[in-house]
């Protein structure tokens, strides 16, 4: 009987399919375990064999916890919504519906190749109209919802008008927008309904405002700071602009303190909780208003002397956040964010252009790039000065992309002395830079160390320390009334609305410009049809091209939008009002989806209360780290908000969280010659000299050899007859010649073992190379298209762009899914990046081929009830020891090794006993699962393996009895003797003494001595 793994494979995902093995029942007595994957986007491109790596790892402690008599829910589903399909179909046309439901087909059919025991049941998908039902009942709770710091948890929006209608705002402590009028009982009640709308919105946990975004023309949307690699867009490389636009937005600073808090209390790493707490940055400081003077005149930035002020006709201010208030007299000059809203109201006419300029050539750079560039130093001064709180001197007002409109107030009260880009920014622009710190030399650089500083030149400061210094700055700002003690958090209130076609409706429409929340019996509102996936011509959203897009509020339908004018009047409008364009992001769907798994077909609720409280909250979350800022802290929020609200029971989403490493590809590179450098020794000289009528492709080999480099110039010169070339090769010997090249991706398909590249296959691939001079290791041209060219290898992420990808389908069919899952877990720990190596997965196919021969004979099954040996049991148990020990601590490869050496060593021990190889094949399940079942079906099972307890371990198969002791005469090792471990040292020699090998060894000789170490050794010297 052979071990036909195709065969045994496809019987056993039809068998758990057919009888639903892996579904989870709600009401069951045995303790329950939640084990959750990330969910998958389902790309066009399918999987590659890095995207199970986490997956595995999860089924495995899934498959383990059934045999460990848990009741497990281990679902499975699709982050559906995304703009690649969008992208998709604004090329193509097709509808992404269209898209999105082929490329779950693709997903679905290789999961269940691999064997993954999900309950697909439960299956959600985030474009599914009956689940971005629930998306969208959120976010209307969200809007009717506001946080109360008194209670520090959000409440309902009734609570927040009941206050204001009986005691005004002056008493209300809220997190809401800055600068809210007070506004008394009497005048709350005497606003009008819109007025009363727009101060309701400064408090709500989802708002409008208008907010600076990362805005991709190309794309048409605005993007999360995560969608944005090296100032581009991640999808299509497209450049990012900063704009202000009237966005939906989520107040999630109302809960930064809480997510801070909460990481104590969970089993997540240590770099992730800390990524966390850096994104949400909390320092501890103080705020600080400086008056801006609006005019006058300066005969230069360094002479605070000669500036003589004018009153301005309209004051304005700068609040700044300083977590070192007790160096305020160092402060030298202001640096506003170039987007502040006070920059165009202040800068001076003399400065306006420079300023507009400066603005305009900031807004190309996004916020990440800004702050990761810590070496450009760059800024304009605005005319503009501030008045210093306690000396009244003038202050200058400069703007520089250092500062960002959104961290803080979006200015910084700058301290040269104090701080190292401030420090830089003052040197470079020649602003005085004032010395504040006792006995500190400040000529070279910032003295950033607060700590045995004590203060100077700092008028009531002087010979105070930073903490006595800290206290009494806020104090004499407070008696001011220009600043107090605050704590900050860098965490920003989330943008929700994306300019896109393809993700959740809002279920919202417009009267008079105000936003008004569909009730939940109409839910879900639909993504209508349109007939283009772009914005509109006049720059609206793609739902701005629906025909059928407004809302009936008389019989609570949409309708066209014909029947609606967003100009109307209010007695005019007939009902039917414009509904919003926008859509939702990418991460509203994932930011919930665990709590639908519970209860996936409840249609009253998005689950029932009784499935909350039995699943609580996931036990097991698996993902990837580069969620740490996006989705993940999103999740805990809105789980945060729905325990506020009576929602849900649990305040955080994930008990535990495991980040999977990374399965890296080895990609294949061919290297086209970019020009030459013809460096002419005489002269010291540098050419550039470009040969590219025809692509030249080179191998790595001759990159640093001068002589082949050299070889190859000459030979293509043929293809450049200019006469500057010529001159060059005529008198070559005078010049150096150096090589400038450009990696390219060659699909990894077109090359072998050997890492040679057919240049057919790679020309027929791609057809701009169709004309291209392929280059040996010797230097010479490759004459005809039936030759191989060597290819530079690198290890680097798996991705269709570099064109590594390995196909998960292909190894399946070769190899087996069993191997697939026992070679990414032998790879190496789980959190770690490893390369893929295809050739490596023969060595764990042997392996199941081995263990097949263990268990099935030429004439079938070779197990029966015999006696296991003492052997058969120890290798037994240290295996069930030490697979138990793995899984717990999720070191998977090491279960690996550890079957291996189980399997070598019973088939060593000839072991055919049931009792022994039974339980093997328990522990093998979760990993193997396909030739685990058929093996234990062999054995007269009807039931799937999974139902089995797994196996107990006993210590005592571990306790050694007797030690194979090494006799040696005179050092060397002649023979080895069994004796029991708890024999004496005299009765050790005597045994040893009275051995027939001893006797021939010694041929009557009487030994000097004797040396026995009990439990170890004995030697014999003669």
């Amino acid at each position: 009987m052979q071990y036909h793994f195709n065969e045994i494979e496809a019987k056993w995902q039809k068998y758990w399919a057919e009888n639903k093995t892996f579904q989870a029942s709600n009401n069951s007595d045995k303790p329950k375990y939640y084990v959750l994957d990330m969910f998958p986007y389902p790309s066009g491109a399918g999987l590659h064999v890095g995207h199970p790596l986490g997956y595995i790892a999860s089924d495995i402690y899934a498959r383990y916890k059934r045999h460990k008599g848990f009741n497990v829910l281990h679902p499975q589903g699709y982050d559906s919504f995304g703009l690649p399909a969008e992208q998709y179909a604004i090329q193509t046309g097709q509808h992404p519906a269209l898209t999105t439901e082929e490329n779950i087909k693709t997903y679905r059919r290789q999961l269940d190749q691999i064997g993954f025991s999900f309950d697909w049941s439960r299956e959600v998908r985030t474009s599914d109209p009956s689940y971005y039902k629930w998306t969208q009942w959120i976010f209307i709770q969200l809007f009717e919802s506001w946080y109360n710091k008194d209670s520090n948890k959000a409440e309902t929006i009734e609570i927040l008008i009941s206050k204001f209608s009986s005691e005004g705002n002056a008493n209300v402590n809220a997190v809401c927008d800055d600068n809210i009028e007070d506004f008394t009982a009497e005048q709350w009640n005497s606003f009008s309904s819109k007025k009363q709308q727009d101060i309701l919105l400064q408090y709500r946990l989802t708002y409008l405002a208008e907010t600076e975004v990362n805005w991709c023309p190309a794309l048409g949307t605005v993007l999360a700071n995560d969608e944005i690699v090296n100032g581009v867009s991640e999808r299509g490389g497209h450049p990012v602009v900063r704009k202000k636009m009237t966005q939906w937005s989520m107040r999630i600073s109302a809960y930064a303190e809480r997510l801070l808090q909460g990481l104590d209390t969970i089993d997540w790493t240590d770099s992730l909780k800390e990524s966390q707490r850096n994104w949400i940055g909390k320092s501890v400081g103080a705020s600080v208003t400086f008056n801006v003077i609006a005019s006058g005149t300066k005969q230069s930035v360094g002479n605070e002397k000669e500036y003589h002020s004018e009153q301005s006709e309209e004051s304005h201010k700068i609040d700044v956040f300083t977590t070192r208030p007790d160096t305020i007299f160092g402060v030298s000059f202001m640096t506003l964010a170039p987007e502040h809203e006070l920059v165009s109201k202040i800068a001076t006419p003399e400065q306006k252009a420079e300023v507009e300029a400066y603005i305009q050539a900031t807004a190309k750079r996004s916020e990440r790039d800004r702050m990761a560039d810590v070496k450009t130093i760059s800024g304009v001064f605005t005319g503009a000065y501030a008045e210093h709180p306690f000396t009244k001197e003038p202050i200058p007002i400069w703007i520089g992309d250092y500062v960002l409109a959104g961290y803080g107030t979006g200015a910084v009260m700058s301290v040269p002395c104090g701080d190292q880009r401030d420090y830089d920014f003052a040197k470079h622009f020649n602003i005085p830079i004032p010395n504040i710190f006792e006995g500190v030399d400040i000529s070279e650089e910032a003295h950033a160390d607060k700590d045995n500083t004590v203060i100077a030149n700092s008028d009531f400061l002087n010979g105070m320390n930073y903490k006595k210094a800290t206290k009494r700055a806020i104090y004499e700002l407070e008696q001011l009334g220009q600043g107090e003690g605050k704590t900050n958090y860098r965490l920003r209130d989330a943008v929700f609305s994306r300019q896109r076609y393809w993700g959740e409706p809002f279920p919202v429409y417009y009267v008079n410009g105000k936003p008004q929340m569909i009730d939940k019996a109409h839910l879900p509102i639909r993504l209508p049809e349109v007939e283009k996936y772009l914005p509109t011509e006049t720059g609206e959203p793609p739902l701005g091209r629906a025909d059928v897009w407004a809302w009936d509020t008389k019989n609570n339908k949409v309708v066209s939008n014909t029947l609606c004018h967003s100009e109307q009047s209010e007695e005019s409008h007939n009902g039917i009002y414009p509904l919003e364009l926008n859509t939702m992001p990418g991460w509203a769907g994932s930011s919930w989806y665990f709590f639908r798994y519970m209860d996936a077909h409840n249609d009253q609720d998005f689950a029932s209360e009784e499935a909350l409280k039995y699943w609580d909250n996931v036990d097991l979350y698996i993902g990837g780290s580069e969620h740490a800022t996006g989705h993940l802290l999103y999740s805990r929020f809105w789980v945060k908000f729905m325990r506020d609200r009576g929602f849900v029971n649990v305040e955080e989403p994930f008990k535990k969280l495991i980040n999977q490493g990374m399965i890296l590809g080895t990609s294949a590179f061919v290297y086209s010659v970019l020009n030459f450098e013809c460096l002419s020794k005489s002269e010291n000289n540098t050419e550039i000299i470009n040969l590219l009528s025809k692509l030249i492709i080179v191998p790595t080999t001759i990159f640093n050899d001068k002589k082949l480099i050299k070889k190859v110039f000459i030979n293509q010169s043929e293809f450049n007859t200019s006469k500057k070339i010529q001159e060059i090769i005529s008198n070559i010997d005078d010049f150096e010649i150096n090589m400038n090249v450009n990696s390219i991706h060659a699909d990894v398909s077109l090359v072998n073992s050997s890492n040679e590249l057919s240049i057919s296959d790679f020309k027929n691939w791609r057809k701009d190379f169709c004309d291209a001079i392929f280059i040996d290791e010797n230097g010479e041209m490759i004459e005809g298209d039936n030759g191989v060219y060597k290819v530079g290898r690198e290890v680097e992420k798996m991705s269709k762009s570099k064109y590594n990808v390995v196909n998960p389908d292909s190894i399946c069919e070769q190899y087996g899914a069993d191997s697939l899952r026992l070679y990414e877990m032998f790879l190496g720990p789980l959190e770690q990046y490893k390369p893929w190596n295809t050739s490596g997965i023969t060595g764990v196919h042997g392996f199941l081929k081995k263990l097949w021969k263990l268990y099935v004979g030429e004439n079938g099954l070779n197990v029966n009830d015999a006696e296991p040996t003492k052997d058969n049991l120890k290798t037994l148990h240290k295996t069930i020891k030490k697979v138990e020990e793995d899984i717990e601590n999720f070191s998977f490869n090491t279960s690996v090794s550890t079957f291996m050496i189980a399997v070598n060593e019973l088939t060593t021990q000839k072991c055919t006993s049931k009792e022994v190889l039974e339980p093997l094949l328990i522990l093998l399940s979760p990993y193997a699962p396909h030739i685990a079942e058929e093996l234990y079906s062999q054995f007269g099972h009807n039931e799937s393996i999974s139902t089995e307890p797994f196996p107990k371990f006993d210590a005592s198969h571990l306790v050694e009895s007797s030690k194979n002791y090494p006799i040696s005469f005179n050092g060397k090792m002649r023979f080895t003797l069994e004796l029991p471990l708890d024999m004496s040292k005299e009765d050790i020699e005597a045994a040893v003494m009275v051995h027939e090998k001893t006797k021939e060894q010694l041929q009557g000789r009487e030994p000097k001595k004797v040396i026995v170490v009990p439990g170890k050794i004995v030697n014999i010297v003669g």
